[in-house]
């Protein structure tokens, strides 16, 4: 069961009172087979802040991404985005709130048989009467948002890793998306490449107010971009809040994973909940 400090409680409480959340994730539940990988999962996500899912390799961080995205229907639960319920909706109004919706996939997925243009192009020409020459001018003002400028022309395998993120990150704001998801996006740089990836991030924030969700466990990039954080642990939510939360926070999963420590240091979850008790 999550376990929130009450200065995270009373955060999250006035802020939830003062606007209306552009996502809420409500009891979500999902199991495969007899494994159950989200246990109860509720949160809230404001539009124009950039919200980051934190947590170990097998938290259940990823998968609750695909929920989010729709790639994945909860066992139990439930995910509203601008208050369409996504999997109960009908298949129209999925699709009209997921048109406004990029997705920046951890590995870039990129065509490899398309050119970097034909790949950020590509859902205009699929979900918009755009005619092509307005298709490659805006894909040429996408391109050269994200530092890709010049590089219609090459294909996915002529890039490296840190351009084909950027490429990704160029489509997903194809359709100029009210909501961004981005899964792990500088797993696999290294730190100055992924430092660009973080600052392009803050950029795009800055300049388009867009509400931004990351996966990740990298903490350099979460205490560069994040305005709230959650952390996720086998499945539940430990904690939630901002940055200055964070550091505060006692709770032992969160000082494990603040200050890198080995499992055996850490008391478990029962032996934490007695000590608040006395």
């Amino acid at each position: 069961m999550p376990v929130y400090d009450q200065r995270t409680i009373t955060t999250f409480a006035t802020r939830t009172m003062a606007q209306n959340p552009i996502i809420q994730i409500i009891d979500l539940h999902t199991r495969y087979g007899g494994k159950e990988i989200l246990k109860g999962i509720t949160l809230d996500l404001y539009a124009n802040e950039t919200f980051v899912i934190l947590g170990r390799s097998g938290c259940g961080k990823s998968t609750l991404l695909r929920h989010l995205v729709g790639l994945e229907t909860p066992t139990a639960g439930h995910i509203l985005i601008k208050g369409v319920d996504m999997a109960s909706a009908a298949e129209a109004e999925r699709n009209r709130v997921l048109r406004k919706v990029g997705m920046l996939f951890q590995g870039a997925a990129l065509f490899n048989s398309m050119t970097v243009a034909e790949n950020v192009g590509l859902p205009l020409q699929e979900h918009t009467p755009l005619e092509p020459s307005t298709v490659k001018i805006m894909t040429r003002l996408k391109l050269d948002l994200v530092g890709l400028s010049g590089y219609d022309d090459f294909m996915p395998a002529q890039l490296s890793g840190g351009m084909k993120k950027r490429a990704a990150l160029a489509r997903a704001l194809a359709m100029d998306p009210d909501i961004l998801f981005c899964d792990e996006p500088s797993a696999g740089l290294d730190p100055i490449v992924a430092a660009g990836i973080d600052h392009l991030i803050l950029k795009l924030h800055k300049a388009f107010k867009m509400t931004i969700v990351v996966v990740t466990h990298e903490l350099a990039s979460v205490f560069l971009i994040a305005d709230r954080v959650a952390l996720l642990h086998e499945g539940s939510v430990v904690f939630c809040g901002t940055l200055a939360e964070l550091k505060r926070s006692e709770h032992p999963y969160v000082r494990q994973f603040l200050e890198r420590r080995p499992d055996e240091q850490v008391p478990d979850s029962e032996t934490y909940l007695k000590s608040l008790v006395g």
